[in-house]
This record gives structure tokens, sequence and C-alpha cells, in this order.
């Protein structure tokens, strides 16, 4: 069951320059940066409340945010929602109709698994769904 906006995610093309405006924007530093290899990406979090922004920044030409920013320019990413089970509310949505952009949920940022909802099927909305990791 979907139970919050957990974070937005905003392509930046330059990670720096962002932190300095949107800790200027909330009035706060971010309180993470942190690479997520598998994604090609580079991350930075602000707390707002009970949700967050995150920053991606390309790490390399192929990853998805450099091929975002090439065809969209700077801006909202996706926007993720928080979950209790992350493998049921896969196989949830899955048959409610919703395509899959991953087959399995998989590490992400922030102490996170993660999955991915293709925009064709969600009005347009890159939707990703994350559930704290376990220890």
């Amino acid at each position: 069951m979907i139970k919050r906006i957990e974070h937005i995610g905003i392509a930046v093309k330059d990670m720096e320059a962002s932190n300095d405006l949107f800790a200027k924007l909330f009035g706060r530093a971010n309180y993470k940066v942190e690479k997520v290899e598998s994604e090609g990406v580079s991350t930075s979090f602000f707390m707002l409340g009970e949700s967050k922004i995150e920053l991606l920044e390309a790490t390399g030409p192929d990853s998805a945010i450099a091929k975002f920013i090439e065809k969209k320019g700077e801006g909202i990413h996706h926007i993720a929602f928080e979950v209790d089970n992350i493998e049921l509310e896969m196989e949830r949505l899955r048959s409610e109709g919703f395509e899959m952009i991953n087959a399995a949920p998989k590490d992400g940022a922030d102490n996170k698994r993660i999955f991915f909802l293709h925009p064709k099927s969600s009005n347009g909305v890159l939707v990703e769904l994350c559930q704290e990791k376990n220890f």
C-alpha cells in the first residue's frame, strides 16, 4: 500500500550549483550526497517535513539522467512513493495493468529498495516506489 510521497526527483546538470540554489530556496543545507553506480547518478537529498527532494546529476553521458536532461532539460524527473512491502506492491500494480521498468526491486539511494513504473502506464509520470531496507 502506498503510504506517502517519499521524495520528488529533480534532474540537474551541476550538483554543486544546484545544492547551493536549493539550500537558499529551502533555507537549509542538504543532508546527504550519495553516488548510485548502478544508475549512473550522484544524488543529494534535502528534507522537507516528512518528504524529501532528491537532486540527480549524471555521472556519465550514458546514464538515464544525462539522456533525460539532453531530451527535456533540467527539471522534475520522477515522484517517489513509500510503500510497506515493495514486492507485494509491485505484484499488485502489475496485476492492475501497470508496466514496470524493472523486473524486480533493486537497491537505490538513501537506504531504499526501489522500482519504477513506466511513464506510458502512469499518464506520462515516471513513478518510483521505494521501501526502507531492513538490516
